[in-house]
């Protein structure tokens, strides 16, 4: 079968160095974010937040910190995606909040309450293992706007190869509130795509009858 979801897939890789004449406009990125923030996320808790960087100045002074990483500083637009934990914790009342957008009865919505409070105890008992939860949900989102792009004909990278602590400093980061999860550069590619390298499809998966 193939569709413009799987060329799309086949248009998508890791792209190593951007044009930096070329930029996305308006439209696209605000295309490519809505479908981060359309992402599902354990719970409803959207424990996200995408910091969306075109300014040249600042992607250079984090290109040392990624590990001199030419994407940083030929993407049309650096997103750093940012893993909640503020807001996933019971006592800021975001969870409820967010709960509550379902317009259930107060004692229906008490009840989604404990039971997140409850399968998420160990989770929700330190602000590392709240990081630990949520930085894995954010690649979710990640993930499809990686898609998203690549839809429309434009390029990413993944990456996480940075200095986490670093970087959160020079972005003046409330590290209570969130903290970088990863990295993705957007833009458009530079040279002509490397042919896809995957295992074969019969290695891959197996039918469970």
């Amino acid at each position: 079968m193939n569709n413009d979801f799987t060329k799309a897939m086949a248009f998508r890789h890791a792209c190593k160095i951007f044009d930096e004449t070329k930029k996305i406009s308006d439209e696209e990125i605000r295309y490519i974010l809505e479908a981060g923030r359309k992402s599902p996320s354990s719970f409803g808790m959207e424990a996200w937040k995408f910091l969306v960087i075109s300014n040249e100045t600042l992607k250079e002074k984090l290109r040392p910190a990624c590990w001199d990483q030419v994407q940083i500083t030929s993407c049309s637009h650096l997103v750093v995606v940012l893993a909640g934990i503020e807001s996933v914790k019971v006592e800021t009342g975001i969870p409820k909040q967010r709960f509550a957008r379902r317009e259930m009865p107060e004692d229906k919505l008490e009840f989604y309450l404990g039971l997140y409070a409850g399968h998420l105890d160990k989770t929700l008992s330190s602000d590392e293992n709240i990081y630990s939860c949520t930085a894995r949900q954010t690649y979710i989102a990640a993930g499809n706007m990686m898609t998203a792009a690549a839809f429309i004909g434009i390029d990413s990278c993944p990456i996480e190869g940075l200095d986490k602590n670093e970087v959160e400093k020079i972005l003046d980061l409330d590290t209570s509130k969130f903290q970088v999860a990863m990295l993705l550069p957007l833009g458009y590619r530079l040279n002509e795509q490397s042919s896809q390298q995957r295992e074969p499809f019969e290695d891959i998966v197996e039918f469970i009858k």
